[in-house]
């Protein structure tokens, strides 16, 4: 056996939690971007952008059936804690197997301890709760106090997919930043907890490459180096790779992976990638690619829902900070659902979007669960909502990104102070829009529609099967553009207009239904009549 298996393990949790120096403990080797290597990090003493590290250890027994490795590679993604760098956790977070939500035992759950919480909901399947700065506790009661904040992390997770996630108590610096020379605590049981919960992550060589960068710098002589994470497919040696957001190609010179030169990589390798020169401050952040792969889009559909802490609407027309990757621009959102239409088997539909369909439009985004998982665990399904819900996005700048990339949208205008959810709904790219002109090519073929309603009279019988009605429709209305269209009185009966009666805006309605003598007197008290009436008003309209 031979090879390393690279696991990407995200340190998240609030602002002085301890996370870089639960990572500087952890770590055996940093990266050329770790540890608050950035100057303003250092000056002010919290991380500001997203620090790379690693340490490797035997590969644990339950993964060596899973192909020939003999090590296990844990790169560490430290991202920062402070609120307003939202979109650099957002970023950091969708590039990991695992995530670390350290937190402060002496503090507790805050309010960045929660909105990461979230993330890692919709970003990782597993999680890893550290209880960081042991030390602070007072010896006498630092047991009791470590098993009250655990018994209350327990309680927190019950309603989210790490109800089992393991608790572990250390102290990761103990003394603080300035002591030195004080063992840490609890990273032995922490690697061994670590080594438990990996899995084998997907990794597939196949496929368009796709690399996310997150840093770029230049060494002279030898060509620009931009370091992250390979999001798909692979890369070798002398590839020739794509910049989109420069419109630029350039040739793979040489690869390392952690300061060790290699000659290829695969999906889920944290590796740096060494090209022909460019001015590395026009790619500070982005995505790499094969050539021709990536969109850079204007628009999007994609699949919708609500995350349920946040509080207030989700409206139609509103704006939103829309983060597709590593990129988070404004845009404008409108959504719109696929009803019930008694189809049982709606397994993968969440992944595809078909402009045939026909959707009804909604004023604002419901909140629940999807028709999938209330059948997953046998929870009520709200006969009221769609079945899936969508949202046309608008963005205000074009944006490249990966298909069917994570979609979070967030109002990061919010008081950073206040205590609550900024975090708005996520979802799936599902249909990427290049064409600039998309209001007048592509909105006019989606079909989306309201129900409307309106109220008339019946004037009188005409036969057992057919009522004049009256006060539904204008003089001048062309009454046969309703013919068919469904209508019901409030005594039961359905029918549907058959024809206009007249030519003062009177119709006629044929009842499905023969109505006995004792029916025939009820309408012929002018009961009220109620027609539902679909229109289709094609998305286009509603944003002018």
């Amino acid at each position: 056996m031979q090879g390393t298996l690279n696991f990407n393990v995200g340190v998240l949790g609030h602002i002085d939690s301890g996370k870089t120096s639960l990572t500087k403990a952890l770590s055996t080797v940093a990266s050329t971007a770790s540890f608050d290597k950035n100057p303003q990090s250092r000056e002010r003493g919290i991380t500001l952008d997203l620090g790379f590290s690693s340490f490797t250890v035997d590969i644990p027994e339950h993964l060596r059936q899973h192909g020939s490795y003999d090590k296990l590679q844990f790169t560490l993604v430290d991202c920062p804690g402070h609120a307003s760098l939202i979109r650099t956790i957002i970023g950091g977070a969708q590039i990991i197997d695992l995530m670390m939500l350290v937190v402060d035992v002496t503090k507790g759950i805050q309010t960045q301890t929660a909105e990461c919480l979230l993330l890692g909901e919709i970003t990782c399947e597993k999680m890893v709760v550290v209880l960081n700065k042991i030390d602070l506790l007072p010896e006498d009661k630092r047991q009791s106090a470590i098993e009250k904040m655990s018994k209350k992390f327990q309680k927190t997770l019950e309603a989210t997919r790490f109800h089992d996630a393991p608790i572990i108590p250390v102290a990761a610096k103990p003394g603080g930043p300035e002591a030195q020379g004080k063992e840490t605590e609890g990273m032995v049981k922490l690697i061994e907890i670590l080594k438990a919960c990996t899995y084998k992550p997907q990794r597939v060589e196949t496929g368009p490459f796709i690399f996310a960068v997150d840093h770029c710098f230049s060494i002279r002589g030898q060509g620009t180096v931009m370091t992250g994470t390979v999001l798909s497919g692979r890369v070798v040696v002398n590839d020739t790779v794509e910049i989109p957001s420069m419109k630029m190609t350039k040739k793979v010179k040489a690869m390392q992976m952690f300061r060790q030169p290699v000659e290829k990589a695969i999906q889920g390798d944290r590796v740096g990638i060494c090209v022909t020169q460019f001015d590395p401050k026009l790619l500070e952040r982005g995505l790499v690619s094969s050539v021709g792969v990536l969109p850079t889009i204007t628009a999007a559909i994609i699949s919708v829902q609500k995350i349920k802490y946040f509080k207030g609407p989700v409206a139609t027309k509103s704006k939103f900070h829309i983060t597709m990757g590593h990129e988070t621009v404004m845009g404008k959102v409108s959504f719109f659902g696929q009803k019930r239409d008694g189809v049982e088997d709606t397994s993968g539909a969440e992944n595809n979007f078909n402009l045939g369909e026909e959707y009804i439009y909604q004023e604002e985004l419901h909140s629940g669960k999807s028709v999938n998982e209330s059948k997953n665990d046998n929870s009520e399904v709200d006969e009221n909502k769609p079945v899936r819900q969508y949202a046309l996005i608008m963005l205000e700048k074009p944006v490249t990104c990966a298909p069917h990339c994570l979609v979070i949208g967030s109002k990061l205008d919010t008081d950073i102070h206040a205590n609550v959810c900024r975090l708005s709904f996520h979802g799936h790219l599902l249909l990427p829009v290049t064409d600039p002109k998309y209001p007048e090519t592509l909105l006019p073929n989606l079909k989306v529609y309201k129900i409307k309603q309106k109220e008339g009279l019946v004037e009188r019988i005409a036969d057992d099967y057919s009522v004049i009605g009256k006060s539904l429709f204008k003089k001048e209305s062309n009454i046969q553009l309703f013919v068919g269209l469904k209508v019901k009185l409030s005594t039961g009966e359905d029918g549907v207009i058959e024809g206009g009666f007249g030519q003062s805006g009177k119709f006629k309605m044929v009842c499905f239904k023969v109505r006995n003598k004792n029916c025939l007197q009820v309408v012929k008290r002018k009961e009220r009549l109620l027609q539902k009436k679909q229109v289709r008003n094609q998305m286009v309209e509603k944003n002018q």
